[in-house]
């Protein structure tokens, strides 16, 4: 009876059979070489880029004037949807300085959302709504859309930084967001994690530390100068993408031409080519 012999595969040290479990578990996209490796240009210290989101990255306005008309279907109802949308967020910043005032002990955004939607229901007569009705409509923060470029920049952005969140918004908030309008986040940042808000320095320094980084490695993303600045302040680098059409095609604003920022783009599939991704 002829015999056959079976060939043995190598064998893998320890250290080899480690690094292969790690990148057959982790996938490509987080190849430490990518992430970690000094690399030429202005910008080779970056290792992470951190995002504003609200605004930034999706389109708030839209998609809350989409939920109130949804939430309207059946009812004798006359309101503007995209006006709603604007009173919303427009108490967004005095919320926050309730709690920065010590006024109000920490607050999560959701909390605060909920807040300024019961002012809202009264002042728009909206009173029949149940509590469940109230509950899902403050949620519908957590389910916004991206502005049309922000997935595939972000997924070209990936291939060669860490890409972070760091809002004002929740975990649970930017969590469900996330897994919502498919946005790839590498880590859920927030200011829950300072127990402070934008633009205080704790947020930007506690992401800094969190990503075991150093400021100059990070690079703030935002369409809001305020947020950049503030970030810059504490030593991160900062990029500026404008969302024009953030209020809305009827009033849109002319971005910032301060020359302030260490980059300027069009849109992330922009910032992605300008950064080599």
């Amino acid at each position: 009876m002829r015999k056959f012999s079976v060939k043995r595969p190598p064998r893998l040290s320890r250290r080899r059979f480690a690094a292969a479990s790690l990148l057959l578990g982790a996938g490509a996209a987080a190849l430490p070489g990518l992430v970690l490796a000094q690399r030429d240009g202005p910008f080779g210290q970056v290792r992470a880029l951190t995002f504003d989101v609200f605004g930034t990255v999706v389109d708030w306005r839209a998609a809350i004037a989409r939920e109130g008309r949804l939430l309207a279907q059946g009812r004798d109802w006359n309101i503007d949807w995209h006006d709603f949308a604007d009173r919303w967020r427009a108490g967004y910043s005095p919320a926050m300085n309730r709690v920065r005032n010590g006024e109000l002990p920490w607050t999560k955004i959701d909390d605060l959302h909920r807040m300024i939607l019961e002012e809202l229901i009264v002042e728009f007569g909206l009173e029949e709504l149940s509590g469940e009705e109230r509950r899902h409509f403050n949620f519908a923060w957590h389910r916004l859309s991206p502005w049309p470029d922000a997935v595939a920049g972000l997924n070209r952005l990936k291939t060669r930084y860490v890409i972070a969140t760091l809002s004002n918004g929740n975990i649970a908030l930017l969590t469900n967001m996330a897994k919502h309008a498919g946005l790839p986040w590498d880590a859920i940042l927030s200011a829950e994690l300072a127990g402070r808000y934008k633009p205080d320095p704790e947020v930007y320094l506690k992401a800094v530390d969190l990503l075991g980084l150093t400021p100059e490695q990070v690079m703030m993303v935002a369409a809001h100068p305020g947020d950049l600045r503030a970030a810059a302040g504490q030593g991160l680098r900062t990029a500026y993408v404008p969302r024009p059409l953030e209020r809305g095609p009827e009033r849109p604003f002319t971005p910032d031409a301060s020359g302030d920022f260490d980059l300027t783009a069009a849109d992330f599939l922009d910032l992605a080519r300008q950064l080599g991704a």
